[in-house]
This record gives structure tokens, sequence and C-alpha cells, in this order.
């Protein structure tokens, strides 16, 4: 692997795409290096449609690939010969000559001789023989996992919970590119004058179908606008604002957000809250100083206090009965990020989510005598998978008789209609991540 500064978008893809293959975050790694490459807007563009395009189609490019490689390949050669696939397959406005020119140059600069003209070789085969047909699969399962480029363990339990008309909607959305939703903040401003300066800026969007104060950003640079820096909007999900909009917060209510960081929904908590406090926890330091940052951006830090402490060691600092609401947005496998995060599909194996079950339950056991009578703890999750989902609220009641479950309330009404008491958002229903919310009220 070079150590040269890419200075092109090829080759801050793949520079970006080697190093998250040995653990670097997706997004924090690639706006880095575009930051040092200072490419032009349209190789900024190509460069993050390679990279996320390639980690959201890795295993159709592995499966085009293998016909065409008979041994094992250095990492970053492999990473070369996938973004050169996805090009052809993917980028219709890219002609296949100035991929091939480009890839070679590549070859050429991060290895030697021998590697240049191997990968030459290989993507001539490709262009002169042509990719697979993924119809021609005969497995099923396999089939739609080389498809949408998704694990089979987790395209069958898509399809175990959902049925399979359901799993192909949901794999087909996984696929298609996040939205940029701003929430804007009622501490100290409103929608529509967030909307008029948006529209003055030239800034395209359309209101969320679900969430209140939310904006899905259609066109414009959003984080530019000025209104990011003043607090008056931040960056969150419109599903994830669901969580905290079916708490229906009071003003003096004291609420505990048991995992907090980075603090998108205590300050969403803070928000709603004139003479009440929200106690946020993060088991790390660094992690709570950036809930205090989130907090002073958005003028509530008045409102948060932030707590170094495991959620499940809550014993050590709260009274019982100290809360009118607690929010446990569980430590989870992140399955409802795909769209936002593709490269966690390859990290996350089946037993994940029984262990992330088991701290869940940990977290709700450890919180759940701190809610006065009549309190609600909200559990939330950004997973779409039952057992860290149902799963983990159904074993949590059957061993806690003082709560009851029931129907998660949202502004909006989302999918009222439902017949759980629980509430999932799949990436197909709305075009925003996966989300849960269960809602369970303390009785006795």
């Amino acid at each position: 692997m070079t150590n040269q500064r890419p200075t092109t978008a090829r080759a801050v893809a793949l520079t970006a795409l080697e190093r998250i293959r040995q653990g670097a975050y997706s997004n924090i790694e690639l706006d880095h290096l575009l930051q040092r490459a200072g490419l032009k807007d349209s190789d900024r563009r190509l460069a993050t449609n390679i990279v996320y395009g390639v980690l959201q189609h890795r295993l159709t490019l592995e499966y085009w690939l293998r016909p065409f490689v008979h041994r094992k390949l250095d990492s970053w050669v492999e990473t070369l010969l996938w973004i050169s696939i996805y090009q052809y397959r993917y980028l219709d406005r890219v002609p296949d000559w100035a991929v091939t020119n480009e890839s070679i140059e590549l070859a050429k600069q991060w290895g030697n001789p021998g590697t240049r003209k191997f990968v030459t070789g290989v993507l001539h085969a490709i262009l002169r023989k042509g990719l697979a047909d993924l119809d021609e699969i005969a497995d099923p399962v396999s089939r739609l996992a080389v498809q949408q480029s998704v694990p089979k363990w987790l395209v069958k339990a898509f399809i175990d919970q959902d049925g399979l008309p359901t799993a192909r909607k949901i794999l087909a959305a996984i696929n298609q590119p996040a939205h940029v939703v701003v929430r804007v903040n009622p501490a100290v401003t409103t929608l529509a004058e967030v909307e008029n300066s948006l529209d003055q800026q030239g800034i395209e969007y359309r209101p969320s179908a679900i969430a209140p104060d939310a904006l899905v950003i259609t066109k414009g640079e959003v984080l530019s606008s000025g209104l990011f820096e003043q607090g008056a909007i931040t960056i969150q999900d419109e599903s994830a604002m669901l969580a905290v909009d079916s708490m229906q917060v009071q003003p003096g209510d004291r609420v505990l957000d048991a995992c907090a960081a980075p603090g998108g929904k205590t300050v969403q908590i803070a928000a709603q809250l004139w003479n009440g406090q929200v106690d946020a926890l993060d088991i790390h330091q660094h992690k709570t100083r950036l809930i205090q940052k989130n907090a002073r951006r958005l003028h509530v830090a008045d409102r948060v206090v932030t707590h170094t402490l495991d959620a499940r060691h809550v014993d050590e600092e709260f009274a019982d009965k100290s809360f009118d609401k607690i929010l446990v947005d569980a430590p989870c496998s992140g399955i409802g990020l795909l769209r936002r995060k593709p490269e966690i599909r390859y990290s996350k194996r089946p037993d994940d989510s029984e262990q992330l079950h088991k701290i869940q339950l940990a977290i709700l056991d450890a919180v759940a005598p701190k809610v006065k009578k009549g309190g609600i703890i909200t559990y939330s999750t950004c997973t779409i998978l039952h057992q860290e989902n149902d799963g983990t609220v159904e074993a949590f009641l059957s061993s806690h008789p003082e709560f009851k479950l029931v129907k998660t309330p949202t502004t909006r009404h989302v999918k009222d209609d439902r017949t759980t008491a629980t509430l999932t958002i799949l990436p197909s229903d709305f075009s925003s991540d996966g989300f849960f919310i269960s809602s369970m009220q303390r009785v006795m």
C-alpha cells in the first residue's frame, strides 16, 4: 500500500477502502482523505460514489471477480479490481477505457511491473468475457445474498422474521443512498424560520412524513448553511427522532438517557424541557464531553447533566423512583443503519445479537427501579433483528411484573394500524434508517 497522498478521485477511493478494510470508519476516513486531497466537486462526488458503492456491493463484486482470479491477492489489488468492476457495471457515465487506464495507473503506482501486468490482464479479460449473470445462481437465498450484497445469515434472518416479499423490499432499500435529514431545534428557532433560511440559500428539502420538526434535504450543502453552527438544526435520521417523540416529554420532567452518546437524543429531550433536567450517561469520559459539546451548540446545556457511568451501575448514582421517564437507546448490532454504514454488514455475526441481548437486558434490569410509578421506560434500538428488539422486551417483561407494555405513540401516528404495541420502522417503510421503539409503563 502506497504512502503517497492520494490526489485523484480513484486514488482517494482506493486508499479509503483499504483503510476501511483495516477497521476505519467509512465516513470519518473518507472525509479525512477528501479534505487532504483538495479535489474539485465532481471528483469528490466520484470518490464518494465509488467508496460507498463498493462497500454496498462488495459481495456482488467478489462474486463477479472470482472467475478471473485463481490465486490469493494482496488486499489492495483485490480492492482495486472491485473498484474497477463497480465502475464498469454501475457508473454509466464513466467510459470503460477511462476506468481501465486509471486502474492500471494505480496498479503501477502502488505495486511493481508484475502487479500492473496482472491487473491489466484481469481487466481486459473482464471486458472481453463479461460478468456472470446473477439470476443463474440456483439457491434462492444465495442468489439474494449476492444480488443485494448481504451475508446469507442476514438474508435468512430477514426471511424468517418478515417473510420473503418484505425481505426483498428491505434488501433493496438498504442499498439506496441515505438521505441527509435535519431536526429543527425548537429551543432556539421554528420550523418556518429554518425553511425560510434554506429557501434563501437555495437549499432544497421536503418535510418528513414521519417526524415533526424534521426536513429531508434533497439538494444543497446544509452543513455549510450556518444553521448547524448556530444550533438551529442538527443532523439526525427521522426514524431515530421518533424515540424521543414517542416519550411525550413534559417541560418539568426529570429524564434519564441511559445510553446517551453522542447526545442526539439527549439534546432532543432537553429542547422540550423548561424547568426539567435530563441526566445523560456514557461509560467513556470523552463521549460525555461530546454530549456536553452538542448540548452547548444547541443551547440546552443548562438542562443536561452528564455522568461518566455504565448504565448497568445506575445504583451508584441515583435513588429509586428518581425519574419521570427513562430512555434506553441500547447498544445494538446497528442492522437498521446498513444504508448509512454499509460496511457493518460484513463484520457482524449471528451470535452478536445474543451477546447484545444480554447487555440490553442487564441495562433494562438496572434502570427499572429508577423510574417512578406510572412512568415510562422507552427502549429503542437501530436494529431490525427480532432478538434484540421484541425478544429483549419480552424477556424484560417476563421478569418484571411491575411493568406493562403500552402502545408506542408518535405525533404523526406512524404505522398506527399495526397489530403490535411496539413500533418497528423498516428501511423499506419510509426510506429512512431501520429503527425499533417500545414503551413499558411501571404500574407497581
